[in-house]
């Protein structure tokens, strides 16, 4: 069974599908596509099968990351029990994971700038009000939160199953 990675936002539509494209394009280049299942979602429903914000797309594309075919839903309860890490991209989000976590959830419920001590921030900001400089922030920070996350996978979860890669 693959590891299984959900990237939360807001409305799924700017920082967690950046976080899905730029991840996956992460495990590619890793050759671990059989081993990582990639989603994101949002915490609200109000762009549920939409596409990514447009500047979404555009800056993602200009630094290499295709997420044009991605769409908005919104987690549910049920995530918790097929996805192994859960990462939000900031506390409030983080905060409204944790109100609808099971008991029963054995995973990873996290920030996605946890797994890098580089950041300097705890939070991926919401570029949604933002202009060009906002979205280029958010994507450096889920670049270097997704090399992290990577990383910690292959460290944690991946040796364990397969005694080392």
């Amino acid at each position: 069974m693959p590891v299984r990675v959900l990237f939360v936002c807001l409305g799924n539509i700017c920082r967690s599908p950046t976080a899905e494209g730029i991840f996956r394009t992460r495990v590619q280049a890793a050759q671990l596509e059989q081993q990582i299942y990639i989603d994101s979602a949002g915490t609200g429903d109000w762009h549920v099968g939409k596409s990514p914000d447009s500047r979404a797309q555009k800056y993602g594309l200009e630094a290499g990351y295709d997420i044009g075919d991605l769409r908005a839903r919104q987690v549910s309860a049920k995530d918790f029990g097929e996805f192994d890490y859960i990462v939000a991209m900031d506390r409030q989000n983080l905060s409204d994971l944790e109100a609808m976590q099971p008991t029963d959830f054995s995973g990873s419920l996290s920030l996605l700038l946890d797994f890098d001590t580089s950041a300097g921030s705890d939070d991926v900001p919401d570029p949604y009000s933002l202009d060009a400089s906002g979205f280029k922030r958010a994507i450096s920070l889920i670049e270097g939160g997704c090399d992290a996350l990577l990383l910690d996978i292959q460290q944690q979860f991946l040796q364990a199953k397969s005694g080392g890669l």
